[in-house]
């Protein structure tokens, strides 16, 4: 008996060190590349770390976090963030859901279609950037088309009214297939008995997808209300790629979201301390909104 449980334990540290050698790469790799640096940037944050100074780093405490939080630029930055994620946000979520509800019913090509939408999201962001911004630049054909509609024909990406609606629209473009392809894997897994019994009562199939499709796509709606809110506020390579080696939130600061303010601070500015303590203040709101929403979604849903 004491043998067999000898083995048992013996089997079981076996299957224990097994996972655990197969899940070392990753684990290291996330050390490396996230948990170092994300560590690091935290005990730089409460230094005057700047590499034009010869006196190295000088403990400043909570200064940086201070001056940040005083800084009418960082207040900019963070309002043209949250202006994204208010309008980029559920303009993501309404197209996709509707692209998705449309190609749900489509037997043929589904997976066509579904790969066509998708291709946006695992594009080279620069290559995007550089395409959307010949279309939208002076006599581009997006420029062209909503000239039709009242705003004049200029080179969005360069002027100071435009910048931020080519952003949003950019943004919107970049992640809407991801979320049309998790739309569409949360409609295959809805009951076709309640389609059927919509049927039955005389439903037609705008009131099914009001009432069956949207309440059961609620877990897929809160991943793209959560991813969406952090992608957003994440926001950098195609501002990065729009601003073409000049100065990054150009025009006159139109398109300097939060990230790329502490780029600037950090890569341009080479204040190291204080991008960092921008980048920790960022990294805490968007902990805080994260938090905030899945609670508001959890609680409507109970």
């Amino acid at each position: 008996m004491f043998n067999a449980i000898k083995k048992l334990r013996k089997e079981k540290y076996s299957e224990w060190i097994t996972g655990y050698i197969f899940i070392a790469p990753i684990i290291i790799l996330m050390t490396v590349w996230f948990y170092y640096p994300l560590i690091n940037a935290f005990i730089t944050s409460f230094y005057d770390a700047n590499i034009t100074k010869m006196n190295g780093m000088e403990f400043v405490g909570l200064a940086n976090y201070i001056n940040v939080l005083k800084d009418g630029e960082f207040y900019n930055s963070l309002k043209i963030s949250f202006i994204m994620v208010i309008v980029a946000v559920p303009l993501q979520l309404i197209v996709s859901l509707v692209l998705a509800a449309v190609l749900h019913t489509i037997i043929n090509a589904k997976t066509f279609f579904r790969t066509v939408y998708y291709l946006p999201y695992v594009t080279s962001t620069v290559a995007v950037t550089t395409i959307f911004m010949y279309l939208f630049s002076q006599g581009g054909i997006a420029s062209k088309i909503f000239v039709k509609f009242g705003l004049p024909d200029t080179s969005w990406h360069f002027d100071v009214n435009m910048a931020l609606p080519f952003m949003i629209i950019l943004c919107v473009w970049t992640y809407v297939g991801f979320y049309v392809v998790a739309y569409m894997a949360g409609m295959q897994s809805i009951p076709e008995e309640l389609y059927e019994a919509g049927t039955v009562d005389g439903a037609n199939f705008i009131q099914k997808f009001l009432y069956i499709t949207v309440p059961m796509l609620k877990p897929t709606t809160t991943l793209v209300l959560l991813s969406g809110t952090i992608y957003v506020l994440q926001f950098f390579d195609q501002p990065y790629a729009m601003a073409k080696g000049g100065a990054l939130g150009s025009p006159a600061g139109a398109t300097s979201t939060a990230v790329i303010f502490v780029y600037n601070q950090a890569f341009k500015l080479y204040h190291i301390g204080y991008g960092s303590a921008a980048a920790f203040v960022i990294f805490t709101l968007i902990l805080i909104i994260t938090v905030v929403q899945k609670f508001i979604i959890e609680r409507e849903e109970a």
